[in-house]
Parts: structure tokens; sequence; C-alpha cells
């Protein structure tokens, strides 16, 4: 009989290798770019790497050929997870630096890692001077990641058995995930499925407001994804309000539950329009945007519609963790910058492809709290925390708050360790809160005008495993490093 409290790592590394060759395609495809732009030297690199990326998959699947044990356990899937997300970072970089187009590995890396964990952070100071077919592929890592790409390989490939399962939890920790369908393979095909309708339906939208087919693509990549990159150094800035407004509408369907968009479409009205979460999300992103625009239209020389709209777009896209720029919000005063800052603690919807905190974990302690005031005077009444009509176990709100207490003692003693390293305190905390929270502008020296070029080597690094802790939602990391893990 399978022992399961042995770690099969003959299943890790052969699942590892199938990644990386499905990685290694969407390299080679990405060079359909830089062939139309006409850069031999970023096709070359595509190519390059593409084939060393499939040649290591390949020998990492063939050395494990044999085995045929197909279930995946618990801690397969947290290791599985764990070390795909660092793998295909690993081999994306290669582009950037065998192209010659990021000069040092480190730096090819940070703009990787932060593509594939959408946090759009990045170390690059004149954007629009990289080559069109890496532009594409830096927008591509965002698209793949954002709604994971584990969950695609799930849709796609019938090789994990009921094992799937635990790497769609791993990948998507939190509550338990919303399945759509008895099978994890048909709920992940559902789910890349209305992203990828969406994705195309923004496409249409962006060109319909002016912009060329690669900037729609690109962009369209990197606002469902929530990540933020963008093809232009002033981001958003410079387009049209027509197009600020459709990149606003997307930020925020790409920051709800994409269970809901599902039961939209199967005609399901009540479980979309009676979601807390959904409801609670849509009235902080309200909240918070009609003060901006109140504040904006009176302090600042700004007519009400463009304090409205850049209002509503620095809210929505620090809210949804994506991260584009409509306006250099460090301008504004110190309430309304800080008050941006303290929204990077928030984050989208459980089940979207944004970072941060979530919705659900904020509502449901602030419903636990004021619960607690009850019970203070009603010690012995029996008072439930409610979400959805449905009583939350105790369980789960000790799983939030201890995620929360993570949270905020990981960004209290990474900002720390960041100004060891040299940088002041608004920067400290800027990069930190940014990369934790997968958002990618901060504030300080990171801010929205600003890049990660300057930050000493060591913290680039340390900022790399910090976009991975808050894309994997902490856990799914940090349980590699307890003992109790390893244990037989």
């Amino acid at each position: 009989m399978f022992n399961r409290s042995v770690i099969n790592y003959r299943l890790i590394i052969k699942f590892i290798g199938i990644l990386l060759m499905i990685l290694s395609g969407f390299i080679i495809v990405s060079s359909v770019w830089s062939v139309y732009y006409d850069e031999p030297q970023v096709t070359r690199a595509f190519f390059i790497s593409g084939s060393i990326t499939f040649v290591v998959g390949l020998i990492l699947f063939f050395i494990t050929r044999s085995h045929d044990q197909r279930n995946i356990g618990k801690k397969e899937g947290y290791i599985i997870v764990t070390l795909t997300w660092v793998s295909i970072s690993l081999f994306g970089a290669l582009p950037f630096y065998v192209s010659g187009a990021i000069s040092t590995y480190s730096d090819s890396f940070f703009e990787t890692i932060s593509g594939f964990t959408t946090t759009g952070a990045t170390i690059l100071e004149d954007i629009e001077s990289v080559s069109k077919g890496l532009l594409f592929w830096r927008s591509l890592t965002q698209w793949l990641g954002g709604m994971g790409i584990i969950v695609l390989t799930l849709a796609i490939l019938p090789i994990l058995g009921v094992g799937g399962m635990q790497l769609f939890i791993a990948e998507a920790p939190g509550t338990t995930p919303n399945r759509l369908h008895p099978r994890i393979k048909e709920t992940a095909k559902r789910l890349w499925g209305i992203y990828f309708l969406f994705t195309l339906a923004l496409v249409f939208l962006l060109k319909l407001g002016g912009m060329n087919l690669f900037d729609a693509l690109c962009h369209s990549f990197t606002t469902m994804s929530t990540g933020g990159f963008s093809t232009q150094n002033d981001s958003i800035a410079g387009y049209s309000a027509f197009i600020q407004y459709i990149i606003i509408l997307f930020m925020i369907i790409a920051g709800m539950n994409f269970s809901l968009h599902y039961f939209i479409v199967k005609g399901q009205f009540d479980k979309f329009l009676n979601n807390e979460e959904l409801r609670f999300y849509l009235r902080v992103i309200g909240a918070f945007a009609l003060l901006f625009t109140v504040v904006v239209f009176l302090l600042y020389n700004i007519d009400l519609e463009s304090s409205f709209r850049h209002s509503l777009f620095q809210v929505v896209t620090i809210v949804t963790t994506t991260g584009f720029i409509s306006y250099d919000y460090l301008q504004w005063n110190d309430f309304l910058w800080f008050t941006l800052f303290l929204l990077m603690f928030t984050g989208g919807c459980i089940g979207s492809t944004a970072g941060g905190i979530k919705m659900i974990r904020h509502l449901i302690l602030l419903k636990n709290t004021t619960l607690e005031f009850k019970r203070l005077i009603h010690p012995l009444a029996i008072i439930p925390v409610r979400f959805n009509g449905k009583t939350i176990p105790k369980e789960i709100i000790q799983n939030f708050l201890a995620f929360f207490l993570i949270f905020v003692l990981i960004f209290a003693a990474g900002s720390a360790a960041m100004t060891v390293m040299g940088l002041d305190f608004k920067t400290a905390v800027g990069s930190v809160a940014a990369t934790l929270g997968n958002i990618g502008p901060g504030i300080g020296g990171v801010g929205p005008v600003e890049n990660y070029a300057f930050i000493p080597l060591p913290g680039k690094w340390f900022l790399c495993f910090l976009m991975l802790l808050g894309r994997l939602e902490l856990f799914t990391v940090l349980l590699l490093f307890s003992k109790a893990f390893w244990r037989k």
C-alpha cells in the first residue's frame, strides 16, 4: 500500500518537467512578434530559450517516465506548486537575458517573477525601447500567471487524476474553492474559458478605442490578470478617457470571483447579486472613489470628470492590485497617497486574479470583531459569523486571523530588512507592501512613475520572494519551511 506520508519526489519532478515543456511552447509563440517587427536577435533568443526550457523539461519527464502513480497528495501539491512557480520564473527569464535586453540574470528573474506573480514591479527604465517580442512575452507571463499556469495545466492535460484538486487548492489557497463541476479538470476549463473570453472582449474594446492590435493584446493580458505591465512608459496615462474607463471596468471584473461570472453565464443571477463579498468589494471601491473625487476636485485645478476618472482609476488599480497608472498619485497631498497606501492591504475577491489580503478576509474579520462585542455582553450566547447565509466554521476564522497576522508580521519584518539594505523608510515600506500584495508601484522611490532598478541586489531577490509569497497567499510557501511538513 502506498504510504501518503512519504513524499513522492519522482511525481514532483515529472510534473515540473511537463510544465517546463508547456512553458517552452509559450516562449516560442512569443517570437511571432519579434519576427513580425524584424527583431532577429530577439527571435534567436526566444528559440534558444525555448529550446533550453523544452530540453530540460523533457529530461525531467524522461527520467521519471516509468512512474505511474497519478494521485497527488497534499504535500506533493504544495511542493509542486511552489517549485513550479520558481521554475517557470527561472526559465522564463531566459529571453530577457539571452537577448541582452536586461544585462543581468538577477534583473531578468526579477522582471519575470514579477510578471508570473502579476505583481507588475519592473526594473526597466525605458519600457518603450524594449523590443516588441519581449514586451509581448512580458505581458504573456502576467496573463498566464493571472488565472494560474497550474490551473491551465489541469484544464488541458488529463494526467493528474483526482490529485489535481490538491494542486488547485495549493495554487489558489484561502477558502474552499468553488467547484463549478464535480471534476476539477472541468472546473479549470470553465475558469480559463471565462478568462479567455473576457480577454478577447477587452482586446476588441481597446481596438475600438484606438489602440493598435499589439498594444490591445498586451494591455488586455495585463488587465485581466490584474498585472499592470504596460508597453508605454507612462502606463495608461497617455490613452484616451474612453480607454481608461474600459480598463477600469475590466479591472473591476478581474477583481471579482470568477465563479460569479460563471453563475451569470448560467443565468444564476441571484448567486451573483446576493454575494456579500462582491457587494463589500464594490462598496469599498465606490466609497473611496467618491472620497478621492471630492478631495481632488476641491483641492486641485482639475475638472469634475477628470477628478472622478483619475480617482476611480487609482482606487480600482490599487484595490485590484493591478498597478496601472493614469496619474502620479504621489503628487496628491499626504492624505490621498497615504490612503492609497492603506488600500494596498485590501485586495480583490477570493477566486479572482487579484492579489492582496482579499476582501473576504476583511469582511469576515470585521463581522467577527463586531460580533465579539455581543459575545462580551451575552457570554453564554452562541453567536456565529454568517456569510452568504451560511455559518462560517471557526477553523476558517482562525485561518483568516493567522493569515492577517502573518501578513502584517512579514510586512513589518520585510520593511525593516529593506531599511537595513539602505532604503529610506517610505521606499522600504512601499516596496514591501507593493510586492507582498502583488501591486507593483508603491510609494517613495518605487512610486508610480519610478521603478525598482536601483534596489540593491539582495533586496531584489528578497522582493522576488515576497512576490511569490503574495501570489501563493503565504501558506503554500511557508509550509515548506515548517518541520512538521517534512515529518513522516
